[in-house]
C-alpha cells in the first residue's frame, strides 16, 4: 500500500483528483482496514460482535456509523500491545505517548507504516512550501514522542536536509538557525516563540533570520498566535495537525497558498464529525468531535478513533481533500467555569488582540467554597516590559477583563505581569492551565 514517492515539488495525483475518485480509494481502502482489524485484533472484533455488526455490513462509507468507536480508554485498557495487528517480530518501531494523565499511549509501525508516514509528512511539508535542497530545523523532541522522528523522516523523504535539533538548549538553537540558515522549521508553537523571544534578546531582527516557513503542530493555537509567530520571526506560520494514536505528525497540514485549515490526507485517513455527546455522525460544516480511521495502516489500525478535537470539516479548497477548522479545543480540555464552557485558546485570541501583550499566557483555576475561580495570567511586550506606568497595565487588564467577559461569557481576575514572568516551555507542549481546584472523591 505504499505510495509513490512524488518527485520535489509535484502533487501526488490524488490531491487533484475528483471526489469520485477519492471516494472510490477511500471505500477499497476501508474495507481493508476494518477488515485487517477485525481479524487481527481481537478486543475490536468484540466491540464488532457486542454491537452486531461484521466487515461484510461495510457496502458504502456511510456504513461505516454502524461500527464501534477506539478511544483512548480502549488503547490504555489494552497496554501495551493488545490492539496490535501485526506480530511483534513485524514491528519496525514502537512510539509512546507521555503518558501525563495515566499510562502511556503505545503504538506500532511497520516498515510499511513508516514509508506512509514518511509520504504524508513529506507531502505535508510541500504543501507548507518546502522543496527538495530545503533545510529544515526539526525542534520538535525526538524519542517516544512521534513529532521529531515523524518531522524528520518527512523531510528526508522530500530531499530535504534535517537538522534533528529536538527540543531545548534555546540559545543553541537560535545559533544554530543563524549558523546553518535553514529555511523551514518544525516545532510547536508556544516553543517557537521562546525561540523567537531568544532572537530578540539577541537583538536579531525577523529580517535576519533566514527562515521562511515554520510548521507548527502538537497543541492547538489560534489566528492571534499565528499573527504573533509570524510577526516575530517573520515567516509564514503553517499549521500541521496528527496525534500518536492515527499516525502522528502529517495526518494533515495547511498548503502556504491558502493558509485556510489543515487538508486532510484522505487517502491514508478518513475523517467523521461527531457528536460528543450521542455519536451520531454530523454533516460537514457543522462542530463536533473528530473521529479517524486509518486506512492503510498495518501494525496499530485504528476504526473510528474517538479523537477528542474539535472542530469542523470544511470543503476543499487549495487540494482535492476536504480541511478542518482551527481546532477549537478538546472535549477533555474544556473548563467548566460558573456553567460556561472554556477553552483555553478562546482566552488566548483574546489577549493576543492586544498588541501590547505577548503570547505567553497561563489560566488557573481555583475554588472559593462552591464557586469557581478563574484567573488569567499575561505578559506584556518585551519592549514594554518595566516601561509602563502601574494605571496602564491596570487599564490593559480592565480591557481584557472586558473582552473575555463579554465574548467568552465568564468572569475573570487578570494579571498582567512583567515580560518572562511565567515559566517557559522548554521541550514538548506549554502548560496553559494550572486547575488548582480540590479533587472530587
Amino acid at each position: 500500500m505504499t505510495a509513490k514517492k512524488p518527485l520535489p515539488g509535484e502533487l501526488d495525483p490524488i490531491e487533484t483528483a475528483s471526489r469520485d475518485e477519492i471516494s472510490a480509494l477511500q471505500l477499497d481502502r476501508l474495507k481493508w482496514s476494518v477488515r485487517h482489524t477485525y481479524d487481527n485484533v481481537a478486543p475490536y472484533r468484540a466491540k464488532c460482535e457486542a454491537k452486531g455488526v461484521h466487515p461484510e455490513d461495510l457496502k458504502c462509507l456511510a456504513d461505516l456509523g454502524k461500527f464501534p468507536f477506539m478511544t483512548k480508554l480502549d488503547l490504555r485498557d489494552n497496554y501495551p500491545f493488545g490492539l496490535f495487528a501485526v506480530p511483534r517480530t513485524k514491528l519496525a518501531r514502537l512510539h509512546a505517548s507521555s503518558g501525563t494523565t495515566g499510562k502511556s499511549v503505545v503504538v506500532g509501525y511497520t516498515k510499511n507504516d513508516i514509508d506512509n508516514w514518511a509520504n504524508v509528512v513529506a507531502r505535508s511539508i510541500r504543501a507548507a512550501g518546502g522543496r527538495a535542497g530545503d533545510m529544515v530545523h526539526v525542534a520538535y523532541g525526538y524519542g517516544m514522542f512521534t513529532g521529531g522522528l515523524g518531522a524528520h523522516y518527512g523531510a528526508e523523504r522530500l530531499g530535504c536536509v534535517a537538522v534533528p535539533m529536538s527540543g531545548g538548549q534555546t540559545e543553541k538553537q537560535v545559533q544554530q538557525i543563524m549558523d546553518f540558515k535553514p529555511e523551514i522549521i518544525m516545532v510547536t508553537p508556544s516553543y517557537s516563540l521562546v525561540i523567537a523571544e531568544e532572537f530578540e534578546r539577541l537583538g536579531i531582527k525577523p529580517d535576519e533570520i533566514s527562515l521562511n516557513v515554520g510548521i507548527f503542530g502538537a497543541e492547538p493555537w489560534g489566528e492571534g498566535m499565528r499573527h504573533e509567530i509570524e510577526k516575530k520571526l517573520g515567516i509564514d506560520a503553517i499549521d500541521i495537525y496528527g496525534l500518536t494514536e492515527v499516525m502522528g505528525p502529517g495526518v494533515a497540514c495547511e498548503c502556504i497558498e491558502t493558509k485556510d485549515g489543515p487538508v486532510i490526507w484522505e487517502d491514508h485517513f478518513y475523517p467523521e464529525i461527531i457528536d460528543p455527546e450521542t455519536g451520531e455522525v454530523l454533516p460537514d460544516g457543522e462542530e463536533g468531535e473528530l473521529v479517524f480511521t486509518s486506512l492503510t495502516k498495518e501494525a496499530f489500525p485504528v476504526i473510528r478513533y474517538r479523537t477528542r478535537d474539535l472542530t469542523r470539516l470544511l470543503a476543499p479548497t487549495a487540494r482535492s481533500f476536504r480541511r478542518i477548522g482551527k481546532i477549537t479545543g478538546r472535549s477533555d480540555d474544556m473548563l467548566i467555569i460558573r456553567g460556561v464552557n472554556v477553552f483555553p485558546t478562546q482566552i488566548e485570541e483574546q489577549i493576543l488582540r492586544d498588541a501590547r501583550l505577548a503570547g505567553n499566557y497561563q489560566v488557573v483555576v481555583t475554588r472559593d467554597g462552591h464557586m469557581d475561580n478563574l484567573e488569567v495570567r499575561c505578559e506584556l511586550q518585551r519592549e514594554l516590559s518595566g516601561k509602563l506606568p502601574p494605571a496602564e497595565i491596570q487599564q490593559i487588564g480592565k480591557e481584557l477583563q472586558h473582552r473575555i467577559k463579554t465574548i467568552i461569557g465568564v468572569s475573570t481576575m487578570i494579571t498582567v505581569m512583567e515580560f518572562e514572568a511565567i515559566p517557559r516551555t522548554q521541550v514538548g507542549k506549554a502548560k496553559r492551565v494550572l486547575d488548582e481546584r480540590p479533587t472530587q472523591n
